[in-house]
């Protein structure tokens, strides 16, 4: 016991700051103290969870400062404010839970009618596709004329058959981000090949994903005014 002891009393006379070569080293462990704890995150599948949890103020305070995050059209992240060694704690996070939607890649027509009643909010075009690709003949869906803008397929109304010329571009309303905003409207190009595969390319350049950032902002903006407007939060998008 006495010679911990005064192995630690040694120690005590030791200068913990050492110059050497230099260089400035330590010859004792340092930690820094009172530092906030990082939280484990709460995760939901909505943006009404969000709001929820700030409204609820279950682990908040009048004076906590915080931060919404909207980092991409299915993930948004609540934050507080900077501490004093500029750390940062995310109390949720929200994560869309969104259906499986397969773009560029041939499939077939009755796969391509399901996904599409299925996963893209109606419109008129979602109709107007519906309708041309209910037409199509498995047998005789060949292509007559492809100029790289639009097709010609054989189609069949009532009992003969024709030719139906496609769009250039199709604005079609995918489930792409949260459901308690707009989907957004993205151009897409239909294509058709023998056999009755169908397929639909992206032609918006990722635009979508602006719009649908933007929609997820006005979305807290309305749900959250009065602590925005009352200065404890804010909305980045």
């Amino acid at each position: 016991m006495l010679k911990e002891a005064l192995q630690y009393l040694i120690g005590l006379s030791k200068d913990p700051i050492v110059e050497n070569g230099g260089k400035t080293y330590s010859t004792c462990d340092i930690r820094l103290l009172n530092v906030e704890e990082p939280v484990e995150s709460i995760k939901v599948r909505n943006l009404s969870g969000i709001v929820d949890y700030v409204k609820s103020k279950f682990d908040l305070s009048e004076q906590t400062e915080l931060m919404v995050h909207v980092a991409s059209p299915t993930e948004v992240f609540l934050y507080d404010s900077l501490d004093f060694i500029n750390n940062r704690r995310t109390y949720i996070k929200a994560i869309a839970m969104l259906p499986n939607i397969t773009l560029d890649r041939f499939m077939s027509r009755e796969a391509f009618n399901i996904q599409l009643q299925s996963c893209f909010v109606p419109n008129d075009d979602k109709d107007e596709v519906l309708k041309l690709i209910s037409m199509i003949q498995e047998d005789q869906a060949v292509t007559q004329m492809d100029n790289g803008i639009s097709q010609k397929v054989v189609v069949k109304q009532g009992a003969e058959l024709s030719c139906e010329t496609t769009k250039s571009t199709y604005g079609l309303k995918p489930f792409r981000t949260f459901i308690e905003v707009s989907q957004p409207v993205s151009s897409f190009i239909l294509r058709v090949k023998e056999g009755a595969q169908v397929a639909l390319y992206e032609a918006d350049g990722g635009a979508w994903e602006l719009n649908a950032i933007h929609n997820i902002r006005d979305y807290f903006q309305e749900k959250l005014a009065e602590e925005i407007e009352a200065g404890r939060i804010q909305v980045i998008a």
